[in-house]
């Protein structure tokens, strides 16, 4: 049993590369894992393969840098409390285009506590996220909700089981670069080729190669889709090749990744953002920072970070440190808060424009809509 764990100290080593550490578009992904960790490769196809079917590896893909692909937000949803569970069904099982799918609370009643539903959302070229938005909120009965673009990426990584042993404080060398946020244009062969290049992998796809089988979908040549692919890599549009963990669920021996996610808020005075998320994305802990205008509902916030964890007491001592060192670096911090994920489901966003116009003849709104 202990071999499908992400604690055996073999998969750790592995995971320690796979979950975050190929960036871009790799011809080899496994050679790469196994280079990196010094892990022989049969070993790591085996490895990666038990703990996929096991349900400690979510799922396996070539991520996307789907801000660049498709308008993309954080949503936050003020639903009546007896439509929760029904809200957070709809959206994790009826729209492809929501992907995180969380509940989250705070430590009392603070600014824009009523607000529980979280939701990422992804709008394809073409189409609208506020009116994306406004077809979920008649489904469910939301009384409102608030849309926050991402206007620049500071941190976007998972990397759990490396983040196991960071310090609070630990940080880089350097603030975190800015990765600013518009949408590129594909031409088909670009879109053929993205698509075949993002599905997740079955267990029998973990092999040397593993891009053979999806030019073959594509309907190209191997080199062709490679080169499609370092091109679209070159335009900032490939993510990471990533093995994500069931992070939320225990494994089917009971064993935890995380047990806490915080979602951190600060609001910074107007013209210092870049400033402050640059400082806040460069510490280890942090999975995500992104500069996002919250509105008036949540105090002004601008910055948001997540950090996971087991205890929640370490989690919060993490985000102490960030707050010492903003002070550090003389940037004010007007107002701060946490928002503490409960149930949670995650899932990749859909960006295609087809499946949109598909998804729009299926979904069915009710009359009424929230603002």
């Amino acid at each position: 049993m202990s071999s499908i764990e992400h604690n055996d100290p073999l998969n750790a080593r592995i995971l320690a590369i796979s979950e975050d550490k190929i960036q871009g578009f790799v011809r080899e992904p496994f050679a790469e894992i196994a280079e990196r960790s010094g892990v022989p490769l049969d070993t790591v196809i085996e490895r990666i393969r038990v703990m996929l079917a096991a349900g400690t590896i979510r799922r396996v893909r070539q991520t996307l840098v789907a801000t660049n692909l498709a308008q993309g937000a954080l949503v936050a949803w003020k639903v009546p409390e007896e439509k929760l569970t029904e809200s957070f069904d709809l959206m994790f099982r009826e729209d492809p285009f929501s992907g995180h799918v969380v509940i989250r609370s705070t430590d009392g009643n603070t600014a824009g506590s009523e607000y529980r539903l979280w939701t990422t959302v992804k709008a394809p070229a073409g189409f609208s996220i506020e009116e994306h938005c406004r077809l979920l909120a008649g489904r469910v009965g939301a009384e409102r909700f608030r849309v926050m673009p991402a206007r620049g990426i500071f941190a976007l990584g998972v990397g759990h089981v490396r983040r196991k042993t960071i310090e609070p404080g630990e940080k880089s060398d350097e603030p975190a670069s800015m990765l600013p946020t518009g949408v590129v244009e594909l031409n088909d062969l670009e879109w053929q080729v993205l698509l075949a290049l993002k599905r997740e992998f079955a267990v029998d796809e973990i092999a040397p190669s593993p891009w053979t089988r999806r030019a073959a979908e594509a309907g190209v040549p191997l080199e062709t889709f490679c080169e499609v692919a370092e091109s679209l890599n070159a335009r900032k549009v490939i993510g990471r090749f990533s093995t994500f963990l069931e992070h939320v669920k225990p494994s089917a021996a009971g064993v935890r990744v995380t047990r806490f996610n915080g979602l951190f808020h600060w609001a910074v005075p107007a013209g210092m953002e870049v400033r402050a998320g640059s400082e806040v994305g460069r510490h280890h802990i942090l999975t995500h920072c992104y500069w996002r205008e919250a509105g008036p509902e949540f105090r002004n916030v601008n910055i948001m970070a997540v950090a996971h964890g087991t205890e929640k007491e370490l989690l919060l001592e993490h985000k102490r440190a960030i707050d010492r060192h903003l002070e550090s670096c003389g940037i004010p911090v007007n107002y701060t808060n946490v928002f503490w994920g409960g149930r949670s489901e995650i899932k990749p966003s859909e960006i295609s424009p087809v499946v949109y116009r598909e998804w729009l003849e299926r979904f069915q709104p009710k009359p009424s809509a929230a603002r």
